[in-house]
């Protein structure tokens, strides 16, 4: 794979429109599309004017709560340049950040209407994971989200601006963002078929089984990316929050199967 002939679509006035926030918003459609779509055709339980009212909420709400995450955990950087705080255009969005900020308005926002949040969660699972699989692409607009250096036949060119300290030298590198993107696809189709072929499915059971499946991918890319904006005793953030999350997930899926049926 080679990297991207063009990062900024065109200029006007100084202000650059960038691809990494075009593939945003096309993931940001997709994934309602998809919400909607199999809402009506698998979750009768799920009312489609609700969703829509819902999604304002969950993408202002994810937004924030994927900046600020990084932000956070990115800090010593963000305030050196305060400036960059807002420049989410330049990159530097968190998917965990995205979730916890979605799952926090969603259980808001429904507990307010005395609402099943779990029923929505559900529903909402299966955009997230076509949003992710299409958003996972303006990383390769970005030339970040790469991992270790690889000789493998799909194996992705990064400019030299673009490499880490110590790798200078090395031009091809592992694409995980394309793992990833491939990956959440696949829990797409694993969740779909789960919907489709059993019979009685609780509430939730959908929900934390995105989470789990979704854990568990991320945490074995993580191992490959070279990128992580922060570390503890070596470990990654983000394969510490993964841990937990596939734990957490687990739990619910047991939690909710233990239920009587909706």
């Amino acid at each position: 794979m080679f990297h991207p002939p063009f990062s900024t679509i065109l200029t006007i006035n100084g202000y650059e429109l960038k691809m990494y926030g075009v593939v945003i918003f096309l993931a940001i459609i997709a994934a309602i599309y998809t919400i909607d779509t199999v809402s009506k055709k698998l979750l009768k339980s799920v009312n489609p004017d609700i969703l829509i009212d819902m999604y304002p909420t969950l993408i202002i709400s994810g937004i924030i709560g994927a900046r600020l995450y990084y932000v956070l955990l990115n800090q010593y950087y963000y305030f050196k340049y305060p400036s960059e705080i807002l420049a989410i255009w330049h990159g530097g969005i968190s998917i965990h950040g995205a979730i916890l900020g979605g799952l926090i308005a969603g259980l808001f926002y429904l507990k307010r209407r005395n609402l099943p949040f779990l029923n929505y969660a559900d529903a909402v699972s299966f955009g997230l994971c076509i949003g992710q699989a299409i958003g996972r692409w303006g990383n390769f607009f970005n030339q970040e989200a790469f991992g270790l250096p690889t000789d493998l036949p799909w194996k992705l060119y990064i400019e030299p601006m673009y490499r880490p300290n110590g790798y200078f030298s090395e031009s091809y590198y592992h694409p995980t963002f394309l793992y990833e993107s491939i990956f959440c696809f696949v829990i797409f189709l694993i969740l779909l078929l789960i919907a489709k072929k059993v019979k009685n499915l609780n509430s939730g059971v959908i929900f934390f089984s995105y989470l789990t499946l979704y854990s568990t991918g991320r945490f074995f890319i993580e191992g490959l990316r070279l990128d992580s904006v922060l570390d503890i005793n070596g470990i990654p953030i983000a394969r510490l929050v993964s841990a937990v999350i596939f734990i957490l997930g687990i739990l619910g899926i047991i939690f909710c199967t233990k239920k009587r049926p909706n």
